[in-house]
């Protein structure tokens, strides 16, 4: 069963179309059960009903002429109760609704199941048979285990389908087709789509109209030729190593080459529109697909060489187009399987206008950048169909993590509000630079950045920024293909800490694990999120760790303005030996002549385990930071930058203000200084419950810096812990939410508030 089920996912998972996926599903799922029927009904949103749009055993004229309203028949009645219904004779059920075109008059045993995506009823998937009886259990735990495994390709293929109809402008609902993802970066961003592929892998290769079919033709004969030549070199040099048997497998490879076979396909399909790379892949995929799905083992091999002989020709045809200038449109939003920070220089910084990734997270490297750099970026965009999309128009909100296809004007001119709105508001906060975060009653509260890029130290200073509370040291080993040397990572920290000298700067260990590899040191766990990162990593690697806190340490001499913080602490242990090392290294540099001083050390606070000994922590160490974004994420049992259970990622839960309100408390107890950084401190409305609750320092992004400025000159600090007091007693983070968005708007700080969206309207 667990082979069949394999076996109908992988070949259905690789169909072109929509069309193509259900015919397969019917015509797989008839087979591997035995029944006379099968059959597929989707629902159409338009019309709110479940229109057949595949069968196996039904009349094949019936498909797509028949429909049944969300509440007639039993397949709506599958629909709306979303579970299966089994019945030993269809016709006697009081919900049955005869469809005579159908000719299912003929069969009586029934199973329907919903097919759910993202707890979405897409439509219906029914087998049925002549005689009487009930289909049995296992036969229905098979139909409901593969419609919950269909689900996703049924939903992406017939996305895939309707952004393929855009260019047929007849009707409305073709248009602000929406794509859901996470926020990376927030902003609004409208422009035209440029679809980035890896080097030499297929499935990434978009689809895009030859502008010179001739050429096209051209390029790729040339790119047969030079596959064709360095087989046939590869043959020569090993003929006489290899027996008569093996020497064939090269001439087959030739044969499939021939212009008669695979390279005519492909032309046919350059000759029909599409660029020469496009039409390689729809052709290899094509033959990968059949070959795969051969029962014949032989036959089955035969895709890998399909698939190897692909990327070949690929890699020659994209030697080929890099040669050539690439004219990119004023507003080019980039879009790609899996963004990479090498991508974002792909497109002219001037023209480069907003990201997005179908895959990574809120947190990949490439979000960190865009951050950095004020780019709008939504990351997890997983049912995008993004080789269809290249030069098509797209609106993209980075606030709610959503990407528009083909907006139609109304939604482009209520974004383009937006737009013009945000940028009334970041001139109006341009006059803050000089001007401390003091509200109206006097108290002042430090406001820091993060960094992480030496070009974000001029941006943090343009904005008025009193210090650096975390400055990500991984970043420098992320866009190298080694460790860098000690002497190399001076030069880097010193960047940082002369810019801001005497101001404070927050230097984190390194930090690596969860979603942040390094290329040259991987790191590959089942559950890397609850597994070898932070300061686990670096005390288990000493020579790592040392030669990081002596470069720190010789970078700030004659500034003193370091300071050393500890990420993902869980235990006493971990902090002493620590800090044990710290002094060794300072020993050393001390020894070796350098006139260092010993820097405040801290902790940072991201976990529960943590939460419950920061009182400890702080006797040992100078400060506390709390990295909010992680604890959030720990606390709730939610990885926020999962697509799927991004909606529960709710920094503003009763739980996490708690726990953020009792370490201020207990650090507070020891006199030692609390900090926080991460989303919470980076919303107006956050920023002034972590203020009214006692936290010492805020420390945000530059980009989001003068808003929180803003938002602290104008709330006194009675009217913030007023506003406290009232959270405190709420139970739902949603409601938390909306209070503090009215709150603002009441203390006349409307425009602090997130956009309204045409989607909230």
């Amino acid at each position: 069963m667990l082979s069949v089920l394999r076996k109908i996912v992988q070949e259905v998972s690789t169909a072109p179309d929509l069309a193509s996926v259900l015919a397969l599903i019917v015509s797989r799922i008839q087979r591997s059960m035995d029944t006379q029927v099968c059959s597929v009904f989707l629902l159409d949103e338009a019309q709110n009903r479940y229109v057949l749009m595949a069968t196996q055993g039904l009349n094949a004229e019936a498909v797509g002429q028949v429909s049944l309203a969300s509440t007639e028949g039993i397949v709506g009645m599958v629909a709306q109760r979303a579970e299966p219904i089994n019945l030993e004779d269809a016709s006697i059920h009081p919900a049955f609704h005869y469809l005579q075109i159908t000719g299912e008059e003929r069969f009586h045993a029934f199973l329907g199941v919903p097919i759910i995506h993202h707890r979405k009823v897409l439509g219906v998937l029914v087998v049925q048979q002549h005689e009487k009886r009930r289909f049995d259990e296992s036969e229905e735990a098979f139909l409901v285990t593969l419609s919950a495994q269909l689900a996703g390709i049924i939903a992406h293929a017939g996305l895939s389908g309707s952004v393929a109809k855009f260019d047929d402008k007849s009707g409305a609902s073709l248009q602000d087709r929406r794509f859901e993802g996470v926020s990376g970066s927030p902003g609004i961003a409208i422009g035209q789509v440029v679809v980035a592929s890896l080097p030499a892998d297929l499935d990434t290769v978009p689809d895009k109209a030859a502008k010179d079919i001739q050429r096209e033709i051209t390029h790729f004969n040339l790119a047969l030729e030079a596959v064709r030549a360095d087989i046939r070199s590869v043959a020569s040099v090993l003929s006489q190593r290899l027996s008569s048997d093996e020497r064939a497998l090269f001439d087959v490879y030739l044969r499939m080459l021939d212009d008669n076979a695979l390279a005519a396909e492909i032309i046919v399909k350059i000759n029909a529109g599409n660029w020469a790379q496009g039409a390689l892949r729809e052709v290899i995929s094509e033959h990968v697909r059949e070959f795969s799905a051969m029962e014949d083992s032989y036959l089955r091999e035969r895709a890998t060489d399909i698939r190897d002989l692909g990327r070949r020709i690929l890699s020659y045809l994209q030697e080929e187009s890099e040669s050539e200038p690439v004219d990119y449109p004023d507003k080019a939003i980039l879009l790609a399987d899996e963004l990479t920070p090498a991508m974002l220089g792909m497109v002219p910084e001037d023209k480069l206008v907003g990201l997005v990734s179908v895959t990574g997270s809120g947190n990949s490297h490439a979000a960190i950048l865009a951050r950095s750099m004020g780019i709008p970026t939504i990351m997890g965009v997983v049912d995008i169909p993004y080789r269809r999309l290249e030069g098509r128009e797209v609106v993209l909100d980075g606030y709610t993590g959503r990407v528009y296809v083909n907006p139609s004007d109304k939604l482009k001119y209520a974004f383009l509000q937006i737009l013009n709105e945000v940028q009334a508001v970041t001139d109006e906060l341009e006059g803050l630079r000089d001007l401390s975060a003091i509200t109206p009653d006097g108290y002042r509260i430090p406001l820091w950045v993060n960094t992480g890029l030496a070009a974000d130290v001029s941006r943090a200073l343009e904005r008025g920024a009193e210090g650096i509370g975390l400055y990500r040291t991984e970043i420098p080993f992320m866009i190298r293909d080694c460790f860098p040397s000690e002497q190399e990572q001076i030069e880097s920290y010193r960047t940082q800490l002369e810019a801001f000298a005497p101001r404070p700067v927050t230097m984190r260990t390194l930090d690596i694990g969860g979603d942040k590899a390094l290329p040259y040191f991987p790191i590959n766990e089942e559950n890397p999120f609850l597994g070898w990162r932070g300061i686990r990593v670096t005390l288990d690697h000493p020579e790592i760790f040392m030669v990081q806190v002596r470069a720190m340490l010789r970078a700030s001499e004659g500034l003193d303005n370091l300071r050393i913080m500890l990420p993902m602490v869980t235990s006493v242990s971990e902090v002493e030996e620590a800090i044990r090392q710290i002094d060794r290294a300072l020993a050393e540099l001390w020894e070796e002549g350098f006139a260092v001083k010993r820097p405040p050390i801290g902790v940072m606070i991201e976990v529960p385990a943590a939460v419950y000994q920061v009182r400890r922590f702080a006797r040992m160490v100078d400060f506390i930071s709390v990295g909010s974004n992680d604890l959030t994420q720990y606390l709730l049992a939610v990885d926020r930058n999962n697509p799927r259970v991004a909606n529960l990622y709710a920094p503003y839960h009763p739980a996490v203000l708690k726990a953020l309100d009792f370490i201020v408390q207990e650090t507070h107890k020891e006199r030692k200084q609390v900090s926080i950084c991460g989303e919470m401190a980076a919303d107006p409305g956050g920023a002034l419950l972590l203020m009214a609750m006692g936290y010492d320092v805020l420390s945000v992004n530059a980009n989001n810096l003068p808003r929180i400025k803003f938002a602290v000159r104008g709330v006194s600090m009675f009217r913030a812990r007023q506003l406290l007091t009232k959270v405190r007693v709420m139970d739902d983070a949603e409601e938390i939410h909306q209070l503090l968005r009215q709150a603002l708007k009441s203390f006349g700080l409307s425009q602090l508030t997130r956009p309204s969206m045409p989607e909230d309207e």
